[in-house]
């Protein structure tokens, strides 16, 4: 008897010291390194954020990859279009995951009757049950109370259907000859991402999700998949639940895709529409990641959006270009361009946080005013420069980084050259702010010219002295004062260093008011991309 008893104790033991083994082999696994992009309000009186990064390490054994809703088919054909354009890369995700010992969880809601019988169906339905669940995790969550401290930024009460009537047609009509239910098709995830039955799980029920998560001790958990406004954000085992339930919760932004139609409002691109849900989602819900950090190489991309990615420098207190600039990016902008804003900080108005992605731009846009900025920061402006990229200005953007006569603090840097080398620029102040210019067109042929109605118009604000311009400047437009000479108001300038500019010292709030003057920016960007 005491030598069964021994035999039984030397099991135990060594049962215990292979658990403990693997536990420490799971803890020295190599650590997901995730670069998490999150907004920051700028104060708590402003509406807009900061747009930041922060580096956190992921033990894999304590990550969980959720997939949502990558069904086989959609009621759109478009949404079909889109996901079959990413799911290879989700596939190539979740397979680097899993070898990296990250839970893979396939959440193809409303499909669980395919998968019954399923090794993956069955390990979900068995995980041990968590002692406690959230209140209300089988439920569709709609909002969080972050949620309630912003404005949710996209119309999608018509469905976020975005396919062309007549091509929606054929695809009801080819759904139907499939056998399928055209307002419910899908039946099974799509066939391009597979599933371990050896290892994963599959489940669309929010309880089951929590069980497989509690009896892993996960506390971090990446979602991808369709579609983010909708299923991504609401479903039982969504963004929103992790979120409000504690867990450490990622959208992986780059894979992907909203329901927006851009026929509704604010009537942008849809790809426009899915970066608008993607930052409510890093300022009130939880950060982002993109696949490259997890596989490398460069962040998926749809084929079709071709958007330039315009970087907003916006530093200036006299003339709001702040609000000005962020309602401009979304109407026209929002049509054509994807757009990023660098604030500066509340407490330290030469700090642009975020500034790091300058690099990522196709088209640099300056409205700052007198400011240095930290050393590495302004090398940053000027590496973009140097290397022939395009810049546009406006309004203070003449004096952005010049003190006039004082000298930057130690470990800041003005740029006091900057007019003149980016814009052929000449700036010596302005006129009265009393009284405001008449503003005339070039009597010249010119793309940014050729829409526009030539009408004769008023600024907002005082006319600034810029004469005489570099050689290399054609104006575009003039401001008259009576009793003074007349000033550029709009001119192109081709650099030194081979890239093109484009600079306006209109930009008042008021100016924004005007047609012409918005035409003439966007058409001053569009040029300065050589599009």
């Amino acid at each position: 008897m005491y030598q069964r008893i021994g035999y039984l104790f030397v099991l135990l033991c060594s049962a215990a010291a292979i658990g403990w083994a693997a536990d420490e082999a799971k803890e020295q696994q190599t650590p997901l390194t995730l670069s998490l992009r999150y907004r920051e309000s700028i104060d708590e009186q402003s509406p807009l954020a900061h747009t930041l990064h922060r580096t956190e390490q992921w033990q894999p054994h304590k990550t969980a990859l959720i997939i949502c809703d990558m069904w086989d088919t959609h009621t759109s054909h478009n949404a079909v279009l889109r996901e079959k354009q990413f799911a290879p890369r989700l596939q190539e995700v979740t397979g680097k995951l899993r070898d990296l010992g990250v839970t893979i969880i396939h959440a193809p809601s409303g499909c669980m009757d395919t998968y019954a019988e399923h090794p993956a169906r069955q390990r979900a339905i068995n995980a041990p049950q968590a002692d406690s669940h959230p209140k209300e995790i089988n439920a569709w969550c709609y909002s969080i109370p972050a949620e309630e401290q912003g404005e949710y930024p996209i119309d999608q009460s018509d469905g976020g259907r975005d396919d062309d009537p007549a091509d929606h047609e054929r695809w009801v009509e080819t759904l139907k000859k499939e056998g399928k239910n055209p307002n419910r098709p899908w039946t099974r995830q799509i066939d391009v991402i597979k599933i371990d039955p050896k290892r994963d799980f599959i489940s669309d029920v929010g309880s089951e999700v929590w069980n497989i998560l509690q009896s892993r001790r996960i506390d971090q958990v990446m979602i991808a998949g369709v579609h983010t406004n909708m299923c991504v954000l609401g479903r039982p085992f969504g963004l929103r639940q992790m979120a409000r339930n504690g867990k450490n919760v990622v959208l992986i932004r780059d894979l992907t895709d909203t329901m927006y139609n851009p026929a509704s409002k604010p009537m942008v691109s849809h790809f426009t529409g899915t970066d608008l849900i993607v930052g409510h989602i890093e300022r009130y819900v939880c950060p982002t990641i993109t696949s490259d950090q997890i596989i490398g190489g460069d962040p998926f991309r749809f084929a079709e959006d071709d958007r330039p990615h315009i970087v907003m420098l916006v530093a200036e207190r006299e003339y709001k270009t702040d609000q000005s600039l962020a309602e401009y990016a979304v109407n026209p902008l929002g049509k054509s361009f994807r757009t990023s804003f660098v604030y500066a900080d509340a407490d330290d108005k030469n700090d642009l946080r975020g500034i790091e992605v300058i690099q990522q731009a196709d088209l640099l846009m300056v409205s700052v005013r007198r400011r240095t900025l930290k050393t590495d920061a302004m090398q940053l402006v000027r590496e973009y420069v140097a290397a022939g990229k395009p810049v546009v200005g406006i309004r203070t953007a003449s004096h952005a980084f010049h003190l006039r006569d004082q000298e930057a603090e130690s470990g800041y840097a003005a740029w006091p050259e900057f007019d003149a080398e980016v814009f052929g620029g000449n700036y010596s102040g302005h006129h009265s702010n009393k009284v405001n210019p008449q503003i005339t067109f070039a009597p010249i042929t010119h793309p940014i010219l050729a829409s526009i109605d030539r009408t004769p118009f008023e600024s907002g604000g005082s006319l600034y002295k810029v004469s005489p311009l570099a050689k290399g400047a054609t104006v575009m437009l003039t401001g008259k004062l009576e009793g003074a000479p007349a000033e550029p108001v709009a001119w192109t300038f081709h650099r030194d260093d081979g890239g093109r500019s484009f600079c306006t010292s209109l930009g008042h709030v008021k100016d924004f008011d005007s047609p012409q003057f918005r035409e003439l920016l966007g058409n001053g960007i569009r040029w300065a991309l050589d599009r």
